[in-house]
């Protein structure tokens, strides 16, 4: 195979506090870094902010995606610009801008260092619905891509070329990794009857 997977279930993932709510984190890279000391490439976590107004940690040398999953938020990025997320609309900004919000919601997020990139994207499935998963391959200077599955809502299962399946729950993560672009065919399904959300992020770093 030319690609690796990791599946995180929900029970193993670990809750902190911080100074608006509750995170829980759902997969840093390298996988010994610690958020704590800042020495991650990237990261993907989902908060609950249980406060109306809270100021977001500064975060030096590091871009931030934020998207909401339930809730609506008031961004004011001081010096920058303003704006409001409905759910499953994203922001991108910089760690090192004084950010403010307003609202409780849960949200998602990627962090990426300098040496990486990503993107976030929402996806919705009708019933037993099936999609394809498209990596992009336009990238030359990094040696690796990660795409990160977070199951929102709902009972899918994971194909990789036609050599694996993985079925995954709500809270569940599964990581698929591959080296110089040897880009595996995934297809995601709905194995739920009801219409089911995941979150994917395509991570490009070395």
């Amino acid at each position: 195979m030319d690609y690796k997977t990791k599946v995180i279930k929900k029970e193993q993932l670990k809750v902190d506090k911080w100074s608006g709510g509750t995170t829980t984190q759902l997969a840093i890279y390298p996988e010994d870094s610690e958020y704590s000391n800042r020495n991650f490439m990237w990261r993907i976590s989902s908060a609950k902010v249980e406060l109306e107004e809270s100021k977001f940690t500064s975060l030096p040398g590091i871009d931030r995606i934020i998207m909401i999953i339930k809730g609506e938020l008031k961004l004011e990025h001081e010096g920058h610009y303003k704006k409001r997320l409905m759910p499953f609309q994203q922001d991108t900004f910089k760690g090192d801008w004084k950010t403010r919000s307003y609202g409780k919601v849960t949200d998602f997020n990627l962090m990426t260092s300098k040496n990486c990139y990503g993107d976030v994207e929402a996806l919705f499935f009708n019933s037993e619905e099936k999609k394809d998963i498209v990596f992009s391959n336009n990238d030359n200077k990094h040696t690796k891509i990660t795409l990160a599955v977070y199951n929102v809502d709902g009972v899918f299962e994971i194909n990789i070329s036609n050599e694996e399946n993985i079925n995954i729950e709500a809270g569940d993560v599964v990581l698929i990794s591959v080296n110089n672009f040897k880009i595996p065919n995934i297809v995601i399904s709905n194995k739920d009857n009801k219409e089911s959300i995941i979150i994917s992020s395509c991570i490009y770093h070395d």
